[in-house]
């Protein structure tokens, strides 16, 4: 069975690939087309890219958000990888039991899942955390205004910027002073609506949510949890790969300054700061494996084997 399933996969593959790359160019040549029309050319003329923003608009970028950057991408490879263990591993390698001695007794039997939802589940919180002080700290020194809509041109604006990114003539971009509409609205939306939509589902998927919340079960079924979090895990996978490719395609040193340096030049701080948090990030997928996780897990639970 395992054979003939990677055998339809690579199937699969073999057919969906081309037929992306087919439609990605189909795309291009529709843009450039329109924006050749004079109507779409006015249209962009109005609505450059860049929504209109209050005069009080923050001007750089701080370092606490290049620690930020760093620790959310951090975690959301691991929490992507651990996801997907959980999703397609059929006999995990090793378990995690929940020691209640050491915590408040609950009545049942102790916890049981595998080692991969509890390294899953403990990112998870150290995620929301991360998040916490990202929430307190945007709203404290007034950035968040960046990344919220408050004019409704960002949405024409939008439009305009998807057009000229699709036809390959990109927009100039100044992230150091603001983003450009569409980029505003992806932020928005990652940062407001995915990860609490992340964060709920998940939530009501784990061994955290009570048996006993009757009411609040019936509301939210396991069900509806589940087809949201496998989307919104999508989501976030095609967010980081396109928004790592529009780093590195308009201007990656700069962008990585911006982001990692907290300053606006074209030195290679900022990449090397970036490659050293990738270096991390790939010892941290390498490292995390049973061998490695177990006297962690060790410290909250009893870790068994297959």
């Amino acid at each position: 069975m395992s054979k003939v399933r990677a055998d339809s996969r690579a199937v699969q593959l073999a057919v969906l690939v081309p037929a992306a790359l087919v439609a990605l160019a189909v795309l291009v040549l529709a843009a450039r087309w329109l924006l050749g029309v004079p109507a779409v050319e006015a249209f962009v003329d109005r609505y450059p890219g860049v929504a209109t923003a209050p005069e009080t608009t923050p001007v750089g970028l701080p370092a606490w958000l290049g620690w930020q950057h760093f620790l959310n991408f951090f975690f959301l490879v691991l929490i992507v990888r651990t996801g997907w263990q959980i999703r397609t591993t059929r006999r995990p390698a090793a378990y995690w039991t929940r020691d209640n001695r050491r915590f408040v007794r609950t009545r049942g039997k102790p916890t049981k899942i595998s080692l991969d939802a509890w390294l899953h589940l403990s990112l998870d919180v150290l995620w929301l955390l991360n998040g916490l002080v990202f929430a307190v700290l945007v709203f404290a020194t007034g950035h968040w205004v960046r990344l919220v809509p408050t004019s409704w041109d960002v949405f024409p604006n939008a439009v305009s910027v998807a057009l000229q990114y699709l036809s390959l003539d990109w927009p100039t971009e100044n992230g150091w002073v603001h983003y450009n509409a569409l980029q505003l609205l992806t932020y928005f939306v990652t940062v407001f609506v995915a990860a609490p939509l992340a964060a709920v589902s998940g939530f009501r998927m784990s061994g955290a949510w009570s048996k006993r919340w009757k009411r609040a079960s019936s509301a939210f079924p396991m069900e509806v949890a589940r087809k949201i979090h496998f989307p919104v895990m999508i989501y976030f996978v095609l967010f980081v790969v396109v928004h790592v490719t529009l780093v590195l395609a308009t201007g990656a040193l700069r962008n990585l300054n911006h982001i990692y340096a907290a300053r606006d030049d074209g030195s290679w701080v900022g990449f090397w700061i970036f490659a050293g948090s990738l270096v991390v990030v790939v010892a941290a997928w390498v490292l995390a494996r049973p061998a490695f996780l177990q006297p962690v897990a060790s410290l909250t639970g009893k870790v068994t084997r297959r």
